[in-house]
């Protein structure tokens, strides 16, 4: 019998839903590593998903706390497309995968987790990552901790 290990999947499961939203940064960076964030721009930021459907699975946000798509002011979704690309480019040196989904899930109904306040998201791709384990057991294989993952791409972000 295989056994998985993902314990962070536990903290998700059990641990206490947030009252406020995860994507509302406060202006400190004294969370940050604990936040998962990579990196913070202007007007918009890249933080890494905790319960990720891959490893090196990202997420690029504004700051302000808006939930549609055309709501975003020009500069705010400038800095996103920007922050996407400088993604792609730091997850192609750093993972080496086959591609790249970027998506955005605008609503409920489209698969948004976290509705109320948009989210990119960049997860990497390798041929055969989506094996038996996610079609038969709806499970996901990371081989990578997430801390070990942060502590590989934040120095890649210091020169955005």
């Amino acid at each position: 019998m295989e056994v998985l290990w993902a314990p962070w999947r536990l903290d998700y499961i059990l641990g206490p839903k947030p009252d406020s939203c995860v994507f509302c940064l406060p202006e400190h960076t004294r969370e940050d590593e604990e936040r998962l964030i990579l990196h913070r721009g202007r007007h918009a930021f890249v933080i890494m998903n905790k319960f990720p459907y891959n490893n090196g699975h990202l997420m690029v946000t504004p700051f302000r706390h808006v939930m549609n798509l055309a709501d975003l002011a020009q500069d705010e979704a400038h800095e996103c497309m920007d922050l996407l690309q400088r993604c792609v480019t730091i997850l192609k040196q750093r993972f080496n995968p086959g591609g790249i989904n970027v998506g955005l899930n605008l609503g409920e109904a489209a698969g948004a987790g976290i509705r109320e306040h948009l989210h990119f998201h960049l997860v990497p791709r390798w041929n055969g990552d989506s094996s038996f384990m996610a079609v038969m057991n709806e499970t996901r294989v990371i081989p990578e901790h997430l801390q070990a993952t942060y502590s590989a791409l934040k120095p890649l972000f210091e020169t955005v």
